[in-house]
């Protein structure tokens, strides 16, 4: 298909100012106007309970700040979905995605956490990742403070954060001191930094995230490039991807990472594992956090709110 009228218009705007926040080769200055793209994508998202931010310890003696989103509900208690934000593990705030966040605990009826974990280049692989699972970890351990059910635990991410969250459902089945969780819900991940796709070649000028951006990005997140087989950075090389939970992975049509997503999508199938998938025509990398501008983005975040409510009811 042709690229969605919505996305074509913050391309041709992106191309106009230089290019887009993903392409700026300064992370500060990247990060800077992806925090001010906030205010332009942000959308409603219906009456909340709550949203109080916190600390927790961090596995470095760091603390790691965490935003809890708790909807209306009679409930006593609730499931939990952890939230890990995109931005190529170098950008992205809980700020940045905070209105989708929001949309989603009110979607799905759940509580949403959302862990604001160290950022590269100055907190390199595997910082973020480690706070990524001991957020999960506090989660499930203190659920009950917060109104959650430790039972019904999600983890949620997009991007990058879909690498987190899709890493922490292999670390969290290995552990000695296992956490069960119910579903991952992975959108437009970074799977496999070793990948050479169609969808890189496709797709890798023209549309927001381009090629050189995913290696910019991997650059300065990962110590060296031998990291990149690692399948801690790159959840695809894991040894084995069954007994893993439910997945449900979402692709947009002209992305740089499309074709990522659905090869892990048919690993994880043929491991097993419960998976449904979608690819998203006309959209591009990112869309789902521009429901303000691209209605597709809603449908994204409702489907996910849907597979969230249909896993902690079912």
């Amino acid at each position: 298909m042709s690229l969605d009228p919505q996305c074509a218009e913050i391309v041709a705007a992106a191309e106009v100012a230089g290019g887009s926040p993903l392409q700026e080769s300064d992370h500060n200055r990247a990060r800077k106007a992806y925090e001010a793209s906030t205010v332009v994508y942000r959308h409603g998202s219906g009456d909340l309970d709550s949203v109080k931010d916190r600390t927790i310890p961090g596995p470095a003696g760091n603390d790691l700040a965490i935003r809890i989103y708790k909807p209306v509900s009679a409930d006593k208690y609730l499931g939990v979905a952890m939230f890990f934000h995109g931005g190529g593990w170098v950008i992205g705030s809980l700020n940045s995605h905070d209105h989708m966040c929001r949309y989603l605990a009110q979607g799905a009826g759940c509580i949403v956490v959302a862990v604001d974990y160290r950022l590269a280049p100055e907190h390199k692989f595997p910082a973020g990742l480690e706070d990524c699972i001991t957020a999960t970890r506090w989660a499930a351990a203190h659920a009950d403070s917060f109104g959650g059910d430790p039972a019904r635990l999600a983890v949620v991410g997009d991007s990058a954060g879909g690498n987190l969250a899709a890493v922490t459902a292999l670390e969290l089945r290995d552990a000695p001191k296992n956490v069960a969780l119910g579903l991952q819900v992975l959108i437009y991940p970074a799977v496999d930094f070793t990948a050479d796709t169609d969808s890189k070649t496709e797709n890798g000028e023209g549309y927001l995230l381009t090629r050189q951006a995913t290696e910019t990005f991997a650059d300065l997140y990962l110590p060296n490039r031998e990291a990149r087989d690692n399948p801690r950075a790159s959840p695809q090389l894991a040894s084995h991807h069954t007994d893993l939970p439910r997945a449900w992975i979402q692709t947009a049509e002209f992305d740089p990472l499309r074709d990522e997503g659905r090869i892990y999508a048919e690993t994880l199938a043929k491991a097993g594992v419960r998976v449904e998938y979608k690819c998203y025509p006309g959209m591009v990398h990112g869309f789902a956090r521009m429901g303000g501008k691209v209605d597709m983005g809603i449908v994204a975040l409702n489907n996910a709110a849907h597979a969230l409510r249909s896993a902690f009811e079912g």
